[in-house]
C-alpha cells in the first residue's frame, strides 16, 4: 500500500491547526454516544490524505482522519453500490446472501433464507434504544420502508440535469444499457445540489434535543456520475496541471477471458477513447471537481455536528460504498476486482476513538456493523460475518491475519493481503499481484511456478459458501451476470 510523503507530519498539522475540534463542552448528553453515519457514492482513495491523486483538495475528509483512525487499506465487499450497501447493512457476505447485483431496498429480506431474519445496522440501533434518522442514499436506493424513525428520503435520481446533455454520444461503443456519464460544470450553485439539502436536513436535526442516544446517516450522491457540480468546484483544477493516473495499453492481456467479460461495459468510456477524443483531462478535472464539493459539504455537516451539544459523545464514521477507475485498467467506472474499483476512504472518530492513526492492514467494509456495536458499548450481534476494527485502532491485536474479500458475481472473488491481491473466477482463472513491486497490478503472476505456495494460501481465505444469485437481484447492464444469474437459476 503506497503512501505519500510527508504523511505523518501533515496528520501533524492537522491535528494542531484543524477547526473541527473534539471534544468540547456538552450539556444534556446521553451516556451512550451518538453516530452520525457518512456514506459517499463511488468515492475511491483520491483524498489527500490518501494520496490517491497529487491534486486532490479534500480539507474536511483530511481532518476528520487526522482526528480519527484512517483505515488506508480498506475495501469494499461488491464493487457495485447495491450488493455493497447490502452487505454494509446486513452484515453478511454477498456470497452468503446471493446479492451479487442491484436489488431493491424492500426486497432484501423477501425469499432469502439468509436475510429474511436479519437485523439492519441502523434497525439494530434502533432495537438498542437509539432515535435513528436518515437522509439520502444509504440501502441502494434510501432505506426499506420504515426503517428510521425519521426519514428525509432521497432526491429521484442524481441530481438536477441540463437540458441537454454535455458529452456522451456512446463512447463508440455498443451500448449495453443507459448510462449517466457525463461531465460538466453544473447546475449554478451548490443550494441546486441534493447533497447540500440532505446537509442542511441533517444539521437542522443536530440542533435538537433528544432525550435517548440517535443514529443519523447521511448519504452523499457525489461523486457518482453524472459528474454536475457548479463551476468554482472546476475552477479548482485547472486542466493543463492534472496529473494522469497510471495506465498500461497492453495491462489486460495476461488476464483471464471471464476478467474481459466482467470488464465490458461499452456504456462506459473507455480510456482509449478518452486519450484520442481528448477528454481525460475533462474527466479527471470533473471527477475532482465533485470529490472537493462533497468534501465540502462534508465539512459543513461536521460544522454543524461541532456547533451542536453532541460534539464529545458523537462517534463518527465516514466510508465510500466502492472505489471507481478514472482510466486505469482501460475504463471510468467501478466494476471490477482490482484494486482502484475496491479501495475505498474509511475513517472512524470522535468519542472514544484514538486520534492521528493510520491503519495499514487490509479491512473490509463489512467490519464497519461491529466495530460500531463495539464502539457505542451495544452488544454483540452474532450475525455478523465482519470482524471489529477496535482492536486495530487500539493497537490491541498482532494475531489476526487481516484480509479482505470482495466480491463480484457468483465464484468471482479478489483476495486483499497486506502483499497480494489474488483473484479467483467462477472457471478457475486466476490473476495474482505483488503490491510491493507492482501497485498498479500490471503483471500477472498467477501463472508463475515460484508464487504456487502464495496462491494456496490465499485461496484458504476465500469463501467457502457462494449460494446462487438471489432471485430479487440482478445486474442486467452487464451481459456476464445476466448470463451467470441464468446459468444459476
Amino acid at each position: 500500500m503506497s503512501h505519500f510523503s510527508g504523511q505523518s507530519i501533515l496528520f501533524i498539522f492537522l491535528l494542531l491547526f484543524s477547526p473541527l475540534v473534539f471534544p468540547k463542552e456538552s450539556v444534556g448528553q446521553n451516556t451512550s454516544p451518538n453516530v452520525l453515519f457518512i456514506a459517499i457514492d463511488d468515492l475511491n482513495d483520491w483524498l489527500g490524505v490518501m494520496n490517491g491523486h497529487p491534486d486532490a483538495k479534500t480539507p474536511n475528509m483530511d481532518a476528520l482522519a487526522a482526528r480519527g483512525v484512517l483505515f488506508q487499506n480498506a475495501h469494499c465487499q461488491a464493487p457495485l453500490c447495491g450488493p455493497s450497501r447490502a452487505s454494509i447493512m446486513t452484515g453478511l457476505r454477498p456470497s452468503t446472501t446471493g446479492i451479487y447485483g442491484m436489488i431493491d431496498d424492500n426486497k432484501i429480506k423477501s425469499d432469502n433464507p439468509a436475510t429474511s431474519d436479519i437485523i439492519f445496522l441502523p434497525e439494530y440501533f434502533k432495537q438498542q434504544g437509539y432515535h435513528t434518522m436518515g437522509i439520502g442514499k444509504l440501502f441502494h436506493r434510501h432505506a426499506p420502508e420504515g426503517l428510521f424513525d425519521e426519514s428525509g428520503g432521497r432526491y429521484k435520481g442524481f441530481g438536477p440535469l441540463p437540458e441537454e446533455r454535455f458529452v456522451w454520444d456512446g463512447f463508440g461503443g455498443e451500448n449495453y444499457g443507459r448510462t449517466s456519464t457525463d461531465w460538466g460544470a453544473f447546475p449554478a450553485n451548490d443550494s441546486l445540489m441534493p447533497d447540500y439539502q440532505s446537509v442542511q436536513w441533517a444539521a437542522e436535526r443536530l440542533q435538537r434535543e433528544y432525550d435517548q442516544p440517535f443514529f443519523l446517516a447521511v448519504g452523499f450522491l457525489r461523486p457518482h456520475v453524472p459528474l454536475y457540480v457548479p463551476q468554482p468546484w472546476f475552477d479548482l483544477y485547472p486542466t493543463e496541471e492534472l496529473a494522469w493516473p497510471s495506465y498500461k495499453a497492453d495491462d489486460l492481456e495476461d488476464v483471464p477471458p471471464v476478467a474481459h467479460k466482467i470488464n465490458d461495459l461499452p456504456m462506459m468510456p473507455s480510456t482509449e477513447w478518452a486519450i484520442k477524443s481528448g477528454n481525460w483531462d475533462d474527466i479527471i478535472q470533473a471527477y475532482l471537481a465533485c470529490v472537493s464539493f462533497v468534501d465540502h459539504q462534508v465539512g459543513q455537516l461536521l460544522e454543524a455536528l461541532e456547533s451542536s451539544t453532541y460534539a464529545d459523545n458523537t462517534i463518527i464514521v465516514l466510508w465510500s460504498d466502492h472505489g471507481y477507475r478514472l482510466g486505469e485498467k482501460g475504463t471510468f467506472a467501478k466494476h471490477a476486482l482490482w484494486e482502484p474499483a475496491t479501495q475505498v476512504p474509511l475513517i472512524f472518530a470522535g468519542s472514544g476513538v484514538p486520534a492521528g492513526k493510520i491503519v495499514n492492514e487490509p479491512v473490509e467494509l463489512l467490519s464497519l456493523y461491529p466495530t460500531l456495536l463495539e464502539l457505542t458499548g451495544l452488544p454483540a450481534y452474532d450475525r455478523n460475518e465482519g470482524h471489529s476494527l477496535v482492536p486495530l485502532m487500539n493497537e490491541q491485536t498482532q494475531e489476526k491475519d487481516w484480509y479482505a474479500i470482495t466480491t463480484f458475481g457468483r465464484n468471482n472473488h479478489a483476495v486483499r493481503t497486506n502483499d497480494f491481491r489474488y483473484i479467483r473466477y467462477e472457471d478457475g482463472g486466476e490473476e495474482l499481484y505483488d503490491h510491493t513491486t507492482d501497485p498498479q497490478e500490471w503483471y500477472n503472476l498467477a501463472n508463475q511456478g515460484e508464487y504456487q505456495s502464495q496462491k494456496e494460501m490465499l485461496r484458504k481465505y476465500l469463501p467457502e459458501n457462494n449460494v446462487p444469485w438471489n432471485t430479487h437481484s440482478s445486474y442486467t447492464f452487464q451481459p456476464y451476470f445476466v448470463e451467470q444469474k441464468a446459468r444459476n437459476e
